[in-house]
């Protein structure tokens, strides 16, 4: 066994348990319940150009094998982030590494997104949010089931940072081999995997829809073998590193993920029921002594580093 830290995009991990995008905000609301710098990191909610008010409610309901959500990528958009919520960050946040979640209606969007943010500090990358199923304004498939698309998006982005870029690829894509072939030639320094999977919940007493917008995103329990697989099949697919989430509540789950072939771990669904599930999941590593020995695919990035370690602009 090792230690909990991990060596990935050219920065130290404390541990592999992040937590997941949507699940803590920009950091601060989970502040007042959870020591942020415990964590090996957090992804930010997904940053739109514009300020969203997201879908109409409800926008959760739960069922026993997980939850249906569909809360509309809201978000105060990246003027708003870049001047209030990344100051915070900075300001507060010393040990756990920040990505910071980016979403778009196009791949312009997500270029001018990465553009405004690039020149401040405080995070280490950015994950970019290609496979979201609730985005009501884009009606062809998301961008993560698009090969034109996510080259378009990968390739816009990546002359726009030196910074990692993770690409975050959709559960049910028929291929995960060749889109994550896709994303590393087009600029990723690494692959997340999964989002939700497009679901539906009707109401029991009339049969309408148990979300106010519909269809959601499923997650939570069921997710987790839907996200081994999809970890195995990109580590076997392109020499990067790979973040695996979906369905993770323990440490064992982790470590599931981990001999899968997974850099990092990610905690979504769990934190709603519980603000510090990640904690208790990483006490637990603790108590099993540390992680499995093995070769982890790692990307160089030494400027982000020394950037993130003295506080400058990245």
């Amino acid at each position: 066994m090792t230690p909990l830290v991990r060596e990935i995009f050219g920065v130290s991990f404390a541990n592999p348990v992040l937590l997941a995008a949507g699940t803590c905000g920009f950091g601060r609301e989970l502040s007042e319940v959870l020591d942020l710098d415990v964590l090996g990191g957090f992804v930010t909610k997904s940053v739109t150009l514009e300020p969203r008010w997201g879908n109409p409610a409800p926008r959760v309901s739960e069922f026993p094998g997980g939850m249906l959500n569909s809360i509309g990528l809201a978000n105060p958009g990246v003027e708003v982030v870049r001047k209030e919520k990344l100051p915070w960050i900075r300001e507060r946040v010393r040990r756990a590494k920040v990505f910071v979640s980016v979403a778009g209606h196009s791949p312009e969007e997500f270029e001018e997104i990465v553009l405004r943010l690039d020149g401040e500090a405080g995070f280490v990358g950015y994950e970019l949010n290609l496979s979201c199923p609730n985005d009501a304004r884009r009606s062809s498939l998301p961008f993560a089931l698009d090969p034109e698309a996510l080259v378009e998006v990968l390739g816009r982005v990546r002359e726009r940072t030196d910074r990692p870029l993770v690409a975050k690829l959709a559960p049910n894509t028929p291929d995960f081999p060749r889109m994550a072939g896709l994303a590393h030639q087009s600029g990723a320094d690494g692959i997340t995997v999964v989002n939700t999977i497009p679901g539906y919940l009707s109401r029991p007493e009339g049969g309408a829809s148990a979300l106010g917008a519909g269809s959601g995103g499923v997650s939570g329990p069921l997710l987790r073998p839907v996200g081994v697989h999809a970890v195995r099949s990109v580590v076997a697919s392109v020499p990067l590193p790979v973040v695996g989430v979906g369905g993770v509540s323990r440490p064992e789950h982790v470590l599931e993920y981990l001999a899968a072939g997974a850099s990092l771990v990610q905690v979504g669904t769990a934190t709603f029921a519980d603000p510090r599930a990640a904690l208790r999941v990483i006490r637990g590593l603790d108590r099993i002594g540390g992680l499995p020995e093995r070769d982890v695919p790692t990307a160089v990035f030494p400027e982000v580093a020394m950037n993130q370690e003295k506080g400058v602009d990245g």
